[in-house]
C-alpha cells in the first residue's frame, strides 16, 4: 500500500524562504497546531524539544535571536510519502560576532500538508 504524498518540493522551499526571511508567522502558517520541534542543541539526547505551536514559535524564535543574521542555502529536499529531509548549508553570525557556517538537515513529517514534526540536526564543526 502506497503512502498518499501530502507535501510538494515547493511547499518544503516555500518553508525555506520564510526561513530565509525570518518571518516567524509565514514559518508558523505551515506548521499544525500539535507540532514538535526539536534543536539540535540541548539537554537531552534529542536536543531541546518544543511541543505545541506556540512552544515551536519560540523555539524557533531562538534560532533568530542566536543567530540574528541566519541564512539557509545550497538545500536539497527528498519526500516519502508525508515524510521530508531537507538538507542545507546554515551561515550566521552570534551576537559576540562568531560566524557560524555548517551543513545539517530538517526531517519533517506532514499531515494534512502541515509540519507536525520538525527534527533538526547539524554537523559539529571542529576547528584545529
Amino acid at each position: 500500500m502506497s503512502q498518499q504524498q501530502s507535501v510538494s518540493v515547493e511547499t518544503v522551499k516555500a518553508i525555506l524562504d520564510a526561513f530565509n526571511a525570518h518571518d516567524l508567522d509565514a514559518i508558523m502558517e505551515f506548521f499544525a497546531d500539535d507540532c514538535s520541534l526539536d534543536l539540535p542543541r540541548g539537554p537531552d539526547p534529542w536536543g531541546q524539544r518544543f511541543v505545541g505551536k506556540a512552544a515551536v514559535r519560540e523555539g524557533l524564535a531562538t534560532r533568530f535571536k542566536g543567530l540574528p543574521d541566519v541564512h539557509y542555502s545550497e538545500d536539497r529536499h527528498w519526500i516519502s510519502g508525508n515524510m521530508v529531509v531537507s538538507e542545507w548549508l546554515l551561515t550566521g553570525t552570534t551576537p559576540s560576532g562568531v560566524r557560524v557556517k555548517v551543513r545539517g538537515c530538517d526531517h519533517y513529517e506532514f499531515r494534512d500538508g502541515k509540519a507536525i514534526r520538525k527534527d533538526a540536526y547539524w554537523k559539529i564543526v571542529e576547528k584545529p
